[in-house]
């Protein structure tokens, strides 16, 4: 067999340390949040170097560093597809008027006072029954965020709203790949793993929405009801709006529900979405494509850029001119781009034992059952910023820990509910992590600024740590489980 190199953990730490320092540096002191507009994929870049040259010194050949860059991209790749589909869906979204229509009815119904709370719970739902927090956010989330920004709300609370509604769902659902990860990994039953979350989930979304209930009550808001009915009639005056818009999202849904890939459900959106276009808005088709020349040019080119490119749709609304723009496919490049650099650092620190160091170094703190629940948890969070992908931040620790709880008679479940409460959620607040990258980039929002607004996903990993140390519902086993 093979030796798997373990590499002290000093020459671990060097490159986190210069990665650290460089974000520091590089977000807090030249760029703030326009550092992701290319200067921190170049940090991540410079790091893995920083990793290469480590691990030349510690006998890793470039072979196997280009190997684990290879794997690590590979794994990202179904990622980065759903990404450009989902820039080109929020195009034909937009140009069709199905976004519109969905804010437009949104105002009718939900008020100042209640739009934080309501925004979650309606998250939450919709992530349950589709089991996909990016597919929630990427569709009514993009409809919130746009009342949201209507009724006068900052932008970084109503994505910490939306966000926390998602992930909850999410971690909760049967149809959820991470819940399923989580509970194959750990070898739990799917449904006596989601029951025994429920433990601490439940309590968490609780604070979160009286949490959101005080921000709902306490934030005023820059929009008046006559604000709002004005709004209304402004996109009403430039769309066609009907309640028969909402037919493509529905399907969209509904085969996500029915467990259809996401890429193949997302790309289905994407074309009704054009064909919607051409049937409910051809007065802004022909608007935009004044000089297309053929009407056939006129609806391909006004879909196709939709789809690819930036396109406005003019209002003398400023607020509304700036929520009625899309970027396409090309609004997620710099997302691609960043994910893409931070799987490089994570393929240089994978394939050089670095991460298995660091991980390992946390066995060692481990002294009782509360210890060795914080142990996973902050490996967890550590792998999801080292390695910058919420899988590896449920495989890896799933993996190194579970003879561990085995050793200490714990329950299996105990560590399928520390994987979800600490790994899959604290994914999102890590800028460089694929769940981060792709939140900011769907939302236009920095992680750095909506991150603190996420209070589920703050608060989980804190739920699952005091269950831990206060010894609340941790369940034992008195012989080896049965499989």
């Amino acid at each position: 067999m093979q030796k798997v190199h373990q590499p002290a953990l000093y020459k671990a730490l060097i490159p986190v340390i210069f990665l650290i320092a460089m974000l520091a540096l590089n977000v807090l002191g030249v760029y703030g949040d326009a550092s992701i507009n290319g200067s921190n994929q170049m940090i991540l870049i410079l790091s893995a170097g920083v990793a290469a040259i480590v691990g030349f010194s510690d006998g890793v050949k470039w072979k196997e560093m280009e190997r684990g860059i290879s794997e690590s991209i590979t794994s990202t790749a179904p990622a980065l597809v759903i990404l450009l589909l989902i820039g080109a869906l929020a195009g034909t979204w937009m140009l069709s008027g199905i976004v519109p229509a969905m804010i437009y009815y949104g105002l009718e119904i939900l008020t100042p006072a209640v739009f934080l709370v309501a925004t979650c719970v309606i998250c939450s739902l919709v992530s349950v029954a589709t089991g996909s927090s990016w597919s929630t956010v990427a569709t009514v989330g993009i409809a919130l965020f746009g009342i949201g920004k209507t009724l006068g709300f900052s932008e970084p609370i109503v994505a910490g709203a939306i966000i926390s509604g998602a992930y909850f769902g999410d971690k909760i659902s049967p149809l959820s790949d991470t819940t399923n990860l989580a509970s194959a990994i750990s070898g739990t039953d799917l449904f006596k793993h989601i029951r025994y979350m429920l433990l601490t989930t439940i309590p968490s979304i609780i604070i979160t929405l009286v949490i959101f209930f005080i921000l709902g009550l306490n934030v005023k808001s820059g929009q008046s009801a006559t604000g709002v009915a004005d709004t209304q009639q402004a996109i009403s005056s430039i769309f066609n709006i009907s309640p028969l818009l909402f037919l493509v999202p529905a399907i969209v849904i509904f085969m996500i529900v029915k467990k259809v890939p996401a890429i193949p459900a997302l790309l289905m959106g994407v074309i009704l979405g054009g064909i919607f276009a051409c049937i409910f808005q051809k007065h802004i088709i022909f608007q935009l494509q004044a000089e297309a020349g053929s009407v056939f040019k006129m609806y391909y080119k006004a879909v196709m850029d939709a789809m690819t490119v930036k396109v406005s749709i003019p209002s003398d609304n400023p607020m509304l001119a700036e929520l009625l723009t899309s970027k396409g496919m090309t609004g997620m490049l710099g997302t691609v781009w960043l994910i893409i650099s931070a799987m490089i650092f994570g393929g240089i620190m994978e394939a050089c034992g670095f991460l298995k160091s660091i991980t390992s170094a946390f066995l060692k703190l481990v002294h009782s059952d509360a210890s060795l629940v914080g142990a996973t948890t902050a490996t967890c969070i550590s792998v999801n910023v080292l390695a910058s992908d919420q899988y590896l931040a449920i495989v890896v620790p799933g993996k190194m820990f579970k003879s561990a709880y085995d050793e200490r008679k714990l329950a299996s479940e105990n560590l399928s509910r520390t994987l979800e409460d600490s790994g899959t959620v604290t994914s999102v607040l890590v800028p460089w992590n694929t769940c981060g990258a792709y939140q900011a980039g769907i939302l236009g929002v920095a992680t750095a600024a909506y991150a603190p607004y996420c209070f589920f996903n703050i608060i989980s990993p804190v739920m699952t740590l005091i269950y831990a140390y206060f010894k609340i519902k941790i369940a034992k086993i008195s012989s080896p489980e049965k499989h």
